[in-house]
């Protein structure tokens, strides 16, 4: 394996672990940064398109929860010049908002698409594969 494969795969390692930074943090400059403007997004079998629209969805899901944590699995990156998929597991913890003491888990897949724009990676499709949750109260 090349050092320039090693880089990318780092890169695009990099652009999920910002992806989950920035829905952690409720920090949607930063999150946006990490697509392309038409990007296409695909959650619970609803289709977004545009960064606008998926952004839009995010926020407005995230108003249910308060604190969330997404931990990302290692990344399975495959780069072929400037494309890439990466396909990353997660579980996510949710506390919500209206339910004090009572956190939604989530465990799901990231199948992400990237390419390289103008020198940095970012996401041109993202579908959120559901593996299934549990909610629980303390």
């Amino acid at each position: 394996m090349a050092a320039s494969d090693l880089i990318d795969r780092i890169a695009c390692t990099d652009v999920m672990l910002t992806y989950v930074k920035g829905v952690d943090e409720r920090d949607m400059a930063l999150y946006r940064t990490c697509f392309a403007v038409d990007v296409q997004a695909f959650h619970a079998g609803n289709a977004y398109d545009g960064v606008d629209a998926w952004l839009d969805f995010i926020e407005t899901a995230l108003q249910r929860f308060g604190p969330t944590q997404h931990m990302l699995g290692p990344p399975l990156v495959s780069v072929q010049g400037d494309t890439a998929h990466c396909r990353t597991d997660l579980q996510a913890v949710h506390y919500l908002k209206d339910a004090p003491g009572t956190t939604l888990t989530l465990w799901a897949t990231y199948e992400t698409d990237m390419r390289r724009i103008g020198g940095a990676w970012k996401i041109t499709r993202h579908e959120v594969v559901r593996r299934g949750s549990r909610t629980q109260s303390d």
